[in-house]
């Protein structure tokens, strides 16, 4: 019985080491980085583009001809407030880098839990090239917790699962930013109301920072991004200043913009004149070694978004991957290729999502909801070893104290943040 009970034991234990939490919080996670009060759900819904030109066909077919179209199937993962007693925990399905290995992730988001009652600002998660809806999951859990419904897309031809040509995505990333905002508006069922998409955000990591620009009114300087990149038909002359699909995509829903390691200016997507057409509050996240969208190139997309207010946090050291992926799976240690995509080998994971999780929620805050109080939280110092730390013992700051707010005492090393307002 011995020997069975052991051989038992063995057997579980492979299964056991696969833990997978997307909702890690380091004992020094800065303030506004922790999950709220509110229970979570979460849902997987599909939502139909239909007749949108299917650059994948277009190309197999040899791309000098009537251009293909098809319906474009879009899978969102929905977070939102549940109903008050929701017991927390559940868990997500996810495919890796590598397009084949699944892992199971686990979570704090009860699957299919009934809504909370109210309508909550609505927060759009677009992931890179590739990915998929889980990759920013834990940022999609810990906003819904704070009063917000987060949908997280899953792009075609741009997951782990279904790479296609990279025109497509070029194309398509900010028309399905825009399109999944539409489908959030017109919920139906017990979920009908539940998001104010009058009060939208979006956060985007790498192309999809690509496509939160466009979405906010950076058009492409027309044809000056490299042949390679170009998509059949002249279609991103659409995207450019002026063009035709540029203007249809302005929405005043959308309120502000988060962008992870924008990938573009690194390739001359943007000139000056089209980043300056970014009126909306804009957020800009990299790793000071970004290697895939250029550090460099995000610095100047900060410099040229001269229409708005905006800032840039930066990760010391990181490199393209800081702050938006979830931890590596423990599926994904085995090949480091698979690994590579998700870690950086500097920071940690688990410690770059709560600082994300932290400034977004002060920047949603602010411009969604117009809570003032969170202004404080992006007024900093720009090098957080330069603040000062003089706070009392009854916890009242004195009076040379210039230490990053929300944070404790030294948990801000190796960051630094940047303002510049309209104009600057």
């Amino acid at each position: 019985m011995r020997v069975l009970v052991l051989a038992a034991l063995l057997a579980a234990a492979p299964a056991a080491a696969q833990d997978n939490p997307i909702d890690g919080m380091r004992p020094e996670a800065p303030e506004l980085a922790p999950y709220g009060e509110t229970p979570v759900g979460v849902r997987t819904l599909t939502f139909t583009r239909p007749d949108v030109v299917d650059i994948a066909a277009t190309e197999d077919a040899g791309g000098g001809g009537e251009l293909s179209r098809s319906d474009r199937e879009i899978t969102v993962e929905v977070f939102y407030p549940a109903a008050s007693g929701t017991e927390p925990g559940g868990t997500y399905d996810a495919t890796l880098r590598d397009g084949k290995t699944r892992a199971t992730l686990t979570g704090r988001a009860a699957r299919d839990a009934a809504p909370g009652t109210g309508a909550y600002p609505l927060v759009l998660i677009s992931h890179g090239y590739p990915g998929n809806r889980f990759l920013m999951a834990h940022l999609g859990e810990t906003l819904a917790s704070k009063g917000y419904v987060a949908a997280s897309i899953d792009h075609p031809d741009s997951t782990y699962s279904d790479m296609g040509p990279f025109p497509s995505t070029l194309w398509n990333r900010p028309q399905d930013q825009s399109f999944v905002l539409d489908a959030m508006a017109g919920l139906e069922g017990d979920l009908a109301g539940i998001a104010d998409v009058s009060r939208s955000g979006l956060v985007g990591y790498s192309m999809g920072g690509y496509g939160a620009l466009i979405f906010a009114g950076a058009g492409l300087t027309d044809g000056a991004w490299p042949e390679r990149y170009d998509a059949p038909g002249d279609l991103l002359a659409g995207l450019a200043r002026g063009g035709d699909t540029l203007e249809e995509l302005r929405d005043e829903r959308l309120r502000a913009v988060v962008a992870i390691g924008p990938w573009g200016r690194n390739r001359d997507f943007w000139s000056a004149e089209g980043l300056s057409d970014v009126a909306l509050p804009l957020m800009l996240v990299a790793g000071s070694l970004d290697d895939v969208s250029g550090y460099d190139a995000i610095r100047e997309i900060f410099a040229e978004t001269t229409g708005t207010t905006r800032h840039l946090l930066t990760f010391d050291n990181a490199g393209h991957n800081a702050a938006a992926p979830m931890p590596a799976p423990a599926e994904a240690w085995s090949d480091a290729d698979v690994f590579s995509h998700y870690a950086d080998p500097v920071w940690d994971n688990v410690a770059m999502n709560n600082v994300l999780q932290h400034f977004v929620t002060a920047f949603m805050d602010l411009h969604l909801r117009g809570n003032g109080d969170r202004a404080g939280y992006l007024d900093l110092v720009e090098r957080s070893d330069d603040g000062v730390w003089d706070m009392g013992e009854d916890g009242a700051p004195g009076p040379g104290h210039s230490y990053w707010a929300g944070f404790s005492e030294g948990t801000a090393r190796g960051l630094r943040f940047e303002t510049r307002a309209p104009g600057e």
